[in-house]
């Protein structure tokens, strides 16, 4: 099975699940054909297709519900329920049980086609070291969330200086269309139970956003409280793709599980119920661009920041731990590098041609 045909299955797969918005998935595919990273992020039911059989000796791994879907742009900050800033993995729609091995050469991966366009400065060969040394001296250590206060202010500066401009995100947010049709009963709920006060007046507007999940519906409560804006997102979520791949029908979300199990200084306004996942939108609570940090910033130790918060995530996976450290500490040289090295050509034979017949 090709790319196209991959495609074409998995989308005819995903509409069984969710109304897809057709209008997002074009423009998804127009999103693939830009570049290696772009269509790595978009093609995760691919990933699952692949990396078993090019990477089998690490399919065998320990399993554990790990990210899936797991790249450099994975990140974001958030506010937790007393206001510290917190950075952390912050999407976890392809959550799923899978080797703990699938998050870590994905994370690789990512980093190696993000050092081949430049949005990364550091090389394979480090940037694995990075992530290994930071997954794991957190499995040892139990984990620890990555609040940017005390001993994570190194990357405070970092952080802080990519939120978005106030304005500027409050009028990007608002220039969406408003949602011609009901609100679903869940966001409606869900929605109410968040804001504050009792029975806040908010409107509801359609949004786009996101690549991998582009042709997900998603829509947007916008509420004035208090002297300034504050809005709530809601996403249909679908199955993992790793149940199309594995031919499935039917299977379980894991969003909410995945929060509840990780090693984790939680969003208070992150919340999946009933296949919906519900969060806050705001300047200081959004996705972290590797595109946008400052030139100026030390990638080893963000990196080794990263495998540190995959391993708080697996560590959800308690029974698993001792397994983990045990494949780990039996796996010599350089298998991580060559794993990533490996992945990242077939992404890299897939995107071309993609790119050849979609330009």
């Amino acid at each position: 099975m090709n790319i196209f045909k991959a495609t074409t299955s998995f989308e005819g797969w995903l509409r069984t699940r969710i109304p897809v918005v057709e209008a997002d998935l074009k423009l998804k595919h127009e999103l693939m054909a830009e570049d290696e990273f772009r269509f790595f992020r978009g093609t995760f039911y691919r990933w699952t297709q692949l990396w078993t059989k090019r990477c089998r000796d690490l399919a065998s791994a320990p399993s554990v519900l790990a990210v899936g879907d797991l790249h450099v742009n994975s990140f974001g900050t958030w506010r937790d329920k007393i206001g510290r800033l917190v950075w952390g993995i912050d999407d976890f729609d392809e959550a799923y049980p899978l080797p703990y091995t699938n998050d870590l050469v994905r994370l690789a991966t990512s980093a190696r086609l993000a050092y081949s366009l430049g949005h990364l400065k550091i090389k394979t060969k480090d940037a694995c070291d990075s992530i290994l040394e930071g997954y794991i001296g957190s499995l040892k250590a139990g984990g620890r969330p990555l609040v940017l206060e005390d001993k994570n202010a190194w990357f405070t500066s970092i952080a802080l200086s990519r939120l978005d401009d106030p304005p500027s995100f409050w009028r990007t947010l608002e220039s969406n269309a408003p949602l011609r049709h009901a609100e679903p009963a869940t966001p409606k709920k869900m929605w109410k139970e968040l804001f504050p006060g009792h029975n806040l007046p908010y409107r509801v507007i359609k949004r786009t956003a996101g690549t991998g999940s582009l042709g997900h519906p998603r829509m947007v409560a916008i509420a004035d409280w208090q002297g300034g804006k504050i809005a709530l997102e809601a996403k249909l979520l679908a199955p993992s793709a790793c149940i199309w791949a594995d031919g499935g029908n039917t299977g379980a979300v894991h969003y909410q599980r995945i929060l509840r199990d990780a090693v984790r200084c939680r969003d208070p306004y992150v919340r999946a119920r009933d296949n919906w996942r519900i969060s806050r939108l705001a300047p200081d609570s959004s996705p972290v661009d590797i595109e946008t940090l400052p030139k100026k910033r030390d990638e080893d130790r963000m990196l080794d920041a990263m495998g540190w918060e995959a391993a708080n995530v697996h560590l959800g996976s308690k029974r698993a731990v001792r397994f983990i450290q045990n494949d780990l500490r039996k796996r010599r040289g350089n298998w991580l590098r060559a794993a990533a090295k490996d992945m990242a050509q077939v992404v890299s034979k897939d995107w071309k041609e993609w790119r050849a017949r979609k330009t």
